[in-house]
């Protein structure tokens, strides 16, 4: 019999290839870094007079409760004294801040491999939040967030390709000390993850200890200084329109450290902004624009990513609301302001109201992190894990995220159109030849490089689905979860760095 023809070998055939179909893609075919910025919901003209009613805020209402240090930098750079101890913000001023900002700069990993270029209209999923609550991977149910909790959070998204960078996501509620709480919160990060990672500084007199911690990490004094593996997460406005002072010493603070920031605004339409959205997103942009001219006055040029964060309270109770359509197109619009101005731009997406991993949570999260992610977010926080409106982190939601960006970063890449990706030779062979493509060169070559494959979405016949259990999404999640905690156990701190740390601060962990 004809090798060709053989049975046998047809069946092996067919289990290879089917074997290969199921197998992970060899290339990637939608890593972080893919471009946004093909959706723009404010026109140029838009975009123009929300600029200029911002500028009119800062140069003729202005910002107050303006801490004394930083009001004679401010003066110094071209600011003005305003009525009632407010401070001016001359156009000049803010064009000059815009101007000789930091337009692109790295967000280091201690692993070089995992660095990432912010800036431009490249779109990076990452993490934020300060959740106090922690859904129980074995109850399903919300209890206060612990360090063990960070330590484990930490170490997840280790495992996760398309979570870009690592922000600290829960407050540590049994560590009730303020210094050993951020230097605990530090200690998790650079313990169990290499990625670029970013925190929040409680007090101004936790940074300098912290950087001890980060250069014993780094290999010796002042290594952090001279490459940064982390960011520190500021919010020095308060909204409307006044600076924190608590927040300003951490500035300073940090940026004598050489520690980049994201500056974060975080106002409320219909609270401590506006409710209607243009109006939200002048003062909101004007108060952003305070923080890079802050930076700008400090030091010209530091590194600073313009974290212009809408948020929405429901006006009909006062609370707070991750997700919904108010959200996904303020924070479209930020990211289009922001990369229209050329700034290095943040916004915050899937802060899910939803308690439970449910049809709210999948909604709320896909929708505002597409919008964002199409508008060019250059980094998109709060993006993975969390859930109740920020107030809660999960493990499962962590990983189901993950497949989720998978999905939102093929969607930027768009569609490669050339002579080999048309191929009308191979729809010709394929009408003329077997009647159908299936297992030609040109889809084995397709099935590489233009599909995601979710690891967690089903997409079984119902019959199949039932026979293995009828396991929904979460069910899924919580069991790759749980493989995860269990296997991958990373310590990026070499024996006698971890016993320095330790001989120097109250590690307890």
């Amino acid at each position: 019999m004809d090798g060709n023809t053989n049975p046998e070998r047809k069946r092996m055939g067919r289990k290879a290839r089917m074997a290969k179909r199921a197998a992970k893609p060899i290339i990637n075919p939608s890593p972080p870094g893919a471009r946004g910025g093909q959706y723009a919901p404010l026109s140029d003209d838009d975009l123009v007079q929300i600029f200029d009613s911002a500028q009119h805020l800062l140069a003729h209402l202005g910002m107050g409760e303006v801490p004394d240090r930083l009001r004679s930098d401010l003066i110094q750079a071209g600011a003005q004294d305003g009525p009632n101890t407010r401070i001016l913000f001359p156009k000049t001023l803010v064009h000059e801040a815009i101007e000789q900002a930091a337009k692109t700069f790295t967000l280091h990993g201690r692993d070089p491999t995992r660095s990432i270029e912010v800036g431009g209209d490249r779109v990076y999923f990452g993490t934020g939040g300060a959740a106090v609550q922690t859904l129980d991977i074995d109850t399903g149910v919300y209890r206060s967030s612990t360090l063990a909790d960070l330590h484990d959070f930490t170490r997840l998204q280790d495992t996760l390709d398309n979570v870009a960078w690592f922000t600290r996501c829960c407050i540590a509620t049994d560590v009730p000390d303020t210094h050993d709480l951020d230097i605990n919160t530090a200690y998790a990060l650079i313990k169990n993850t290499t990625k670029p990672i970013a925190t929040a500084f409680t007090i101004p007199e936790t940074v300098a200890p912290i950087v001890e911690m980060f250069d014993i990490a780094a290999g010796g004094q002042g290594a952090f200084a001279a490459r940064p593996f982390a960011k520190a997460h500021i919010s020095p406005i308060i909204s409307p329109m006044r600076f924190g002072e608590d927040a300003v010493d951490v500035v300073y603070e940090c940026m004598r450290h050489n520690i980049p920031m994201s500056c974060i605004t975080a106002a409320q339409a219909g609270a401590t902004a506006p409710a209607t959205l243009a109006g939200f997103l002048a003062q909101s942009l004007a108060e952003t624009l305070a923080s890079l001219v802050m930076v700008h006055a400090i030091k010209p040029g530091f590194p600073m990513i313009f974290s212009n964060w809408p948020l929405v309270i429901d006006l009909r109770t006062g609370a707070f609301s991750g997700g919904g359509g108010e959200t996904a197109i303020l924070n479209a619009a930020s990211a289009q302001l922001s990369n229209w101005l050329g700034l290095p731009s943040g916004v915050a997406a899937s802060m899910t109201d939803a308690k439970a991993l449910d049809a709210q949570y999948g909604m709320e999260k896909g929708m505002t992190s597409i919008t964002a992610a199409l508008a060019g977010g250059n980094l998109i926080y709060e993006s993975s894990g969390m859930t109740a409106a920020l107030l809660g982190a999960s493990f499962e939601a962590f990983v189901l995220d993950n497949d989720m960006h998978a999905h939102t970063y093929r969607a930027l890449r768009g569609i490669e159109v050339t002579a080999e990706t048309l191929d009308v030779a191979a729809i010709s062979d394929a009408v003329l030849g077997d009647g159908h493509f299936l297992g030609s060169d040109q889809t084995r070559a397709a099935m590489e490089h233009d599909y995601v494959y979710p690891a967690f979405a089903d997409r079984d016949t119902p019959r199949t689905w039932q026979e293995n259990g009828a396991l929904t999404a979460w069910d899924r999640a919580r069991q790759r979860a749980k493989e995860i905690l269990n296997s991958h156990h990373p310590d990026y701190l070499t024996p006698d760095q971890d016993a320095a740390i330790r001989a120097r601060f109250n590690i307890l962990s």
